[in-house]
């Protein structure tokens, strides 16, 4: 993908590292108390993430079951659901180790969907990064790796997790999580800017009257991805349980420290992640396959829900699937007691990101899809997406001053060279 390479090429990264002061927080609010919202917020919507995840697997089994129009559009839908609770998981990312350790199996991207299927010419047929860039798991039995012999006459979850998923090393080759399974349902979206999504035919799985050929690994493979997605999750919802080690490591160490997570989880993904790596890199490059949910046109959704879970762990509040409320005592209380004009302006710029989000959303929802706003010569469209990486940078700016206004100590945000030194990005 050439994207990837350009991907690989322009974003620079630095780790956010936040200390925390002495001093509590702020002696007014009870930060303990604050951080039992987050860990109840984080269980509650992983476990809504987990729920949609298996409503996406009973989706694809129906559709391997009995391949056609309807079952075809129900998984897709049901994809697209599941990417609402994920997406606002994400503010919990980059304060907590286990899982950002963890994330890459779920929601790794760009990936090189040679990988793993069929590719259109206009692909390629190498790239100098990723051996594997057209191994073509699907059609393949057996795969050559670095002079060893991979078995891959049965596609399994094994298969996928243990000895294929960013084998060598290689970002690029995602064989499991929410992407992999994107690929699978719509295909290589070959619109580039013009409309239109991919459009993979629903007898890519049909066995009796295949297209595409090799429709039953097909088969098996979104089968095993969609098994290790629900596993995944299950396993990342057990780690925010009552003995979880998630929510122990927030609630057994300082409680400065624990408040330090939830602002490194808000600024890391809102300024290097969102702003940075998924927005302004593709603004720059004017390029559709910089979009995040790049086969389903779906990233206007996802950039959404990422704002919204950001906007979710500050005011301790986060609205289930079910309509349930789960609510607490939250960083928003605290920086509120400690200055109130800081709490404001924070508040304002997270509802001013939610609104640049929505405003992109509705344009896409009404047909000028992500990577259209991002087209080159797209002048309105470039002003929508712009005006949400400045929103973004600018709640982040208000992050930094709410440390500030708890006594934490900030060193350093995730950097990302879209925004740090655009030019980089075209060396």
């Amino acid at each position: 993908m050439i994207a990837y390479l350009n991907r690989m090429a322009a974003v620079a990264s630095m780790a956010f590292v936040m200390v925390a002061s002495s001093a509590p927080a702020h002696a007014d609010v009870d930060g303990k108390a604050v951080l039992e919202t987050y860990v109840d917020i984080a269980l509650a919507n992983y476990s809504d993430a987990l729920m949609a995840a298996r409503k996406l697997e009973d989706a694809i089994a129906a559709l391997v079951a009995e391949p056609d129009e309807e079952t075809l559009h129900n998984a897709r839908a049901a994809w697209k659901a599941a990417r609402i609770p994920y997406q606002q998981t994400e503010a919990f990312r980059f304060g907590n180790a286990i899982v950002d350790d963890w994330e890459g199996r779920v929601n790794a991207w760009p990936l090189d969907e040679g990988l793993i299927d069929y590719i259109d010419a206009s692909y390629g047929t190498e790239s100098d990064l990723n051996g594997l860039y057209t191994a073509n798991i699907i059609a393949n039995s057996e795969l050559m790796y670095d002079g060893k012999k991979i078995d891959a006459g049965t596609i399994t979850p094994q298969l996928l997790a243990g000895q294929l998923h960013e084998i060598g090393g290689v970002d690029a080759n995602v064989a499991t999580g929410y992407h992999a399974i994107e690929f699978l349902l719509w295909g290589q979206d070959l619109n580039g800017t013009d409309a239109g999504a991919g459009d993979r035919p629903f007898s890519d799985f049909d066995v009796k009257n295949c297209t595409g050929g090799n429709c039953d690994r097909r088969a098996q493979y979104i089968s095993a991805a969609a098994t290790l997605l629900v596993d995944d999750l299950a396993e990342m919802v057990a780690n925010w349980q009552t003995d979880g080690p998630a929510r122990q490591a927030v609630l057994s160490g300082d409680t400065n420290q624990g408040i330090v997570t939830i602002l490194t989880g808000m600024g890391s993904l809102s300024y290097g992640e969102l702003a940075g790596e998924r927005m302004k890199l593709g603004l720059l490059l004017h390029d559709p396959e910089e979009e995040h949910d790049c086969f389903s046109d779906n990233t206007h959704i996802s950039h959404l829900y990422d704002s919204i879970g950001m906007r979710n762990v500050y005011q301790g509040s986060y609205k289930r699937t079910d309509g349930t409320i789960v609510k607490g005592p939250s960083v928003s209380d605290m920086v509120k007691a400690a200055k109130p004009e800081v709490d404001q302006e924070l508040t304002d710029r997270l509802n001013a990101t939610v609104g640049a989000m929505t405003s992109i959303a509705d344009a896409a929802e009404n047909g000028e899809a992500y990577d259209q706003q991002i087209a080159e010569n797209n002048e309105t469209g470039n002003a929508r997406v712009q005006a949400a990486v400045d929103a973004l940078v600018n709640q982040t700016r208000s992050i930094e001053r709410a440390v500030a206004a708890l006594n934490l100590d900030a060193l350093e945000i995730e950097g990302s060279d879209s925004l740090d030194n655009p030019n980089a990005v075209f060396d």
